[in-house]
């Protein structure tokens, strides 16, 4: 599953770029705020997995 839920953090990650990217272009600030807020919680996402596959690896 880890591989799975990093698979949706990196897409969340390229969505959240290119969202910020479109606000930056258009001007739109809710549209980058939005962007940056995705490419955190990505960023969030692979976190909480690199801490998993640490326990893992400590535990194995």
């Amino acid at each position: 599953m880890s591989i799975e839920d990093r698979a949706k953090a990196t897409a969340k990650n390229i969505e959240g770029k290119m969202q910020a990217a479109a606000g930056e272009i258009t001007g739109d600030p809710k549209d980058k705020a939005e962007g940056e807020a995705k490419q955190a919680e990505a960023r969030a996402t692979h976190a909480k997995e690199d801490v998993k596959d640490s326990l893992k690896r400590a535990i194995d």
